[in-house]
């Protein structure tokens, strides 16, 4: 199979539904062309995929589509974030840089090679980037052309402990943080998403991760798009590191799917 064909998946929803949940981080699976400029042996490999993957949040995602009123579209990536992350700056605007984590990662979560420092990221961001880019992009511009609006929610874990690679994870860490931008997440929508998880324990606001995933040609440009990243906390749904999940999966689905029909209104 063509590695660019099923690298994304978008899995439509309603018509006439504005939402978009995205899911860029919970596949763990690598080319082997890709897998041959990683410098880990594979048991370290399997660990460091533990640690980077966002796990079962494509389940979390389907599930929330299965139960909200409005079925929400779904746009998931099949490949591990070690490929490309399309959720980062590709170029020098990116601050992740810092820990080797631009699009292209050069280092774990560990701060341990994962690269070659001289490897060139080049191919692998015209390659897997840049039609993931484009291809979301087209669905959001999709959205505006037939609901006049489109909202992005991220949907993103992160680990109860802090690992080395995090730049702020010093700050608080609440069941769920909400990850917002100043020019794509108005107040409205907040204050609707704290709502929806209220009863998981505690909702933060941009800590220990902050921003929302807006494709760069709206980036900044279009305020009929809106954006909101949602980080659940993994001992809320499952076993760490990279454990199966528990019944704490069905409870955050719901929750995603009341934030879903809150939105879609």
């Amino acid at each position: 199979m063509d590695d660019i064909l099923d690298s994304f998946e978008l899995l439509p929803g309603a018509d006439d539904s504005p939402v978009i949940l995205h899911v860029p981080h919970s596949a763990r699976r690598i080319p082997a062309p890709v897998r041959d400029g990683i410098v880990l042996d594979d048991a370290a490999l399997e660990r460091e995929l533990d640690h980077i993957t966002d796990a079962h949040t494509a389940e979390l995602a389907g599930a929330a589509a299965r139960a909200a009123g409005v079925t929400p579209w779904r746009f998931v990536n099949r490949l591990s974030r070690l490929v490309v992350d399309p959720e980062r700056f590709p170029d020098e605007r990116e601050e992740m840089l810092a820990v080797g984590m631009g699009a292209v990662y050069t280092r774990t979560t560990h701060r341990a090679p994962l690269r070659s420092a001289d490897a060139d990221p080049k191919p692998l961001i015209d390659r897997y980037f840049h039609p993931y880019a484009q291809a979301m992009t087209a669905a959001v511009a999709d959205r505006l052309a037939v609901a006049g609006r489109a909202v992005i929610v991220d949907v993103h874990s992160y680990p109860t402990a802090r690992l080395p690679y995090e730049l702020h994870g010093d700050s608080p860490r609440p069941p769920v943080c909400l990850g917002t931008d100043a020019y794509h997440t108005p107040p409205g929508l907040v204050a609707v998403a704290e709502k929806a998880f209220a009863d998981l324990g505690g909702v933060g606001i941009d800590s220990p991760f902050s921003g929302a995933y807006v494709p760069l040609r709206f980036h900044g440009e279009d305020t009929r798009v809106t954006a909101l990243m949602v980080e659940i906390r993994r001992d809320m749904y499952m076993s760490e590191p990279g454990g199966p999940a528990g019944p704490g999966l069905a409870r955050v689905g719901a929750a995603l799917a009341a934030l879903v029909d809150a939105v879609s209104r």
